[in-house]
């Protein structure tokens, strides 16, 4: 009889898979998938499991993670005020609580009265004596460990036991042979000091790999734990230098392969579109404008895509430089897009480049994601059959609707705020099989991880170094809350005088989260001053709300009120960091600044500052009965005094913040 017949299952396939089980599944979704990716998995810090705190001698220690060993005296479950284990353990010289919320009968058989255990967890002290909530527990006749025990990064359904098992095995089976050939290894330990991000690496470390990764894992207890998990002893070095190494090997193979592609060639011509450009423009270039434009010709004309960052401070004359990018690329017969994050930016771009282009014959397309169907439809037509040598917009250039005849050159303005694939997916729109657009990102102030990755040298850097003439330095003053009637009556001068005021704040609507100021309620509250200057006798100031939520005609009314001059005070939250340009504004009052970073900070203080008026910028910061100013808020504050150079705020944000 089959053994379908008898009603038994067939055997599954000899050669089908195991079901993974929990802890196996965790490993696989963080990438723990090789014995090498096992050995590389470090620890986030340690326990010192090696030794044994008397009772009596934890007074004045560092509580959070001790050991203590005793005999159980008593061992019950109560129910005040919730089922909970109690067990009293006492080491001879004190005696401690151990509590536990969550517990299973074996904890509660294996925590008997008469056993010798250990525990290990946060010791609190109190009214009652001495605390640990869901301690640790082993029996004390279990060896100590003779390392430091490891505490890795987990994920839900991966307990550390577990973990430090499949680590240890994968350890073991790792080829951990070295990378670097021990010539080399010898000759750049003669090779002298290396600048990197500050610091000084000046020979290969002497730690080979495999002991490194060794000591890591398993730290001898004699060892400085706070060397460890700042990571500063030897061993993490020789990690440091393995990840640079690898980083730059990397980025070197990104370069060369990026060098095999193809691009047109774009070739400005003498009396070209280029050099009428240049004789129309209301201002003269500077000499770093001038400079740079120079990089970026050069660039285009290999066959190989440019790849530039485009590093100038706010208000240094970026657009101008990659409208004269633009004005060689359509001169050569092709299309330029120019990408940016915020409609407000993408608005000001099209302005400026229509008043330079049109009148010279380029045709400026319009694309965002807030126009109505018709006119969308209207700009795709040109766009896709060439007709539009220009095209600015926000991230609706890159959607696949979007079909250009012939791009050959990708402008990125604010590129921190795009991603790797945004980014990838302008480059893609090259309808030229085999050949990509060249690619000129734009920045006013780096962001640490685009500092970062110019110290890598992933990138050809072009810099403007220089502001065009009579631009006047922006005052910073630092100033606790409690003086916001100062600044009112500062605002209320600027008005006075004809001036226009920006006030920012960090959010739009009230918080339980977050007690910070609100945009909304600032508003309400500004509005009802002017309101009482206006019945003493004063003049009417009209004030105004901008913020992301509004729909986009109510942003464009507005800032077209705020630029006209008929607004004189505009509240708003970030959105106007970038693409704002309004001469006539001479004050920017920030809320909370302790609450921005300083990129934010300094492209907020660059909306000021834009005129021949003197402008000043107010940084108020918050002293109320929350947490006091953090250490990294107090470098951002006084790096925003101290300076006004846009590369040296991204230096300063670099040490604090670290590459990112």
């Amino acid at each position: 009889m089959s053994p379908a017949a008898r009603g038994v299952k067939p055997d599954a396939k000899s050669d089908a898979k195991p079901a993974l089980s929990a802890p196996q599944k965790a490993l696989l979704k963080m990438g723990l998938k090789r014995d090498i990716d096992l050995a590389l998995h470090l620890p986030l810090r340690y326990e010192d499991e090696t030794r044994i705190t008397k009772l009596r001698d934890c007074h004045g220690l560092n509580l959070d993670s001790v050991q203590i060993e005793g005999l159980v005296r008593s061992c019950e479950v109560v129910y005040r005020p919730r089922r909970q284990l109690m067990v009293t353990l006492d080491d001879e010289t004190d005696t401690c609580v151990l509590r536990f919320f969550n517990f299973y009968p074996s904890q509660q058989k294996a925590l008997a009265v008469g056993q010798r255990v250990r525990a290990m967890g946060s010791l609190g002290g109190g009214m009652l004596g001495w605390t640990m909530m869901h301690p640790v527990c082993k029996l004390a006749s279990i060896a100590l460990p003779e390392a430091l025990t490891p505490v890795y990064p987990t994920v839900a359904g991966l307990p550390q036991p577990y973990l430090r098992k499949v680590i240890q095995a994968g350890l073991q089976r790792a080829d951990l042979s070295e990378t670097l050939p021990s010539r080399l290894a010898s000759r750049s330990a003669c090779a002298g000091t290396h600048q990197k991000h500050g610091t000084q690496l000046e020979r290969w470390p002497d730690w080979p790999l495999a002991q490194a990764l060794q000591f890591l894992h398993h730290p001898a207890p004699e060892v400085s734990l706070a060397t460890l998990q700042e990571r500063q002893h030897p061993a993490w070095e020789r990690l440091k230098a393995e990840e640079l190494l690898a980083q730059q090997l990397s980025q070197l193979e990104s370069r060369r392969q990026r060098d095999r592609l193809k691009a047109p060639v774009l070739r400005a011509q003498a009396g070209g579109l280029r050099e009428r450009l240049l004789t129309v423009l209301p201002f003269t270039l500077t000499q770093a404008q001038r400079r740079v434009g120079s990089e970026i010709a050069k660039d285009m004309l290999r066959v190989a895509p440019m790849n530039r960052l485009l590093q100038g401070d706010v208000g240094s004359g970026k657009t101008v430089v990659a409208a004269l990018a633009a004005a060689a690329c359509i001169e050569a017969g092709h299309q330029c897009a120019l990408m940016a994050p915020t409609e407000i930016l993408a608005e000001q771009h099209f302005r400026k480049l229509i008043g330079w282009l049109e009148p010279l014959g380029v045709r400026v397309a319009w694309l965002t994601g807030s126009m109505k169907r018709k006119e969308r439809t209207a700009m795709l037509e040109l766009i896709a059959n060439g007709q539009a040598g220009l095209v600015v917009g926000t991230h609706a250039v890159i959607q696949d609707q979007v079909r250009f005849r012939s791009l050959a050159l990708a402008v990125i303005d604010e590129q921190q705020r795009f991603g790797v694939a945004q980014r990838l997916a302008l480059r893609g729109k090259m309808q030229t099989p085999g050949q990509e657009p060249h690619l000129l990102m734009m920045t006013a102030t780096p962001i640490p991880r685009t500092l970062a990755m110019s110290y890598y040298a992933d990138l050809d850097v072009s810099v403007i170094d220089e502001l065009p003439p009579g631009r006047l330095p922006v005052l910073t003053k630092l100033l606790a809350e409690h003086r916001r009637a100062e600044v009112l009556e500062r605002v209320r001068g600027q008005i006075r005088q004809g001036r226009q005021v920006y006030w920012v704040c960090p959010l739009i609507e009230e918080s339980e989260a977050l007690d910070l100021v609100n945009a909304t309620q600032t508003h309400a509250d500004l509005v009802e001053a002017m309101r009482q200057d206006e019945e003493r006798g004063a003049a009417p100031v009209m004030v105004g709300l901008l913020h992301s939520r509004m729909k986009p005609a109510e942003k464009k009314a507005v800032m077209s009120l705020f630029a006209g001059g008929q607004m004189g005070l505009l509240v708003s939250t970030t959105v106007i960091e970038v693409g704002v340009d309004v001469p006539n504004a001479s004050l920017m009052v920030i809320e909370h600044a302790e609450r921005f970073g300083l990129s934010q900070l300094h492209q907020l203080r660059g909306r000021v500052g834009r005129g021949v008026a003197a402008s000043a910028c107010v940084l108020l910061y918050s002293t109320g009965d929350g947490p006091r100013l953090g250490e990294a808020a107090r470098e951002r504050l006084k790096a925003m005094v101290q300076t006004s150079d846009g590369f040296e705020i991204a230096k300063r944000d670099l040490e604090i913040r670290g590459p990112g």
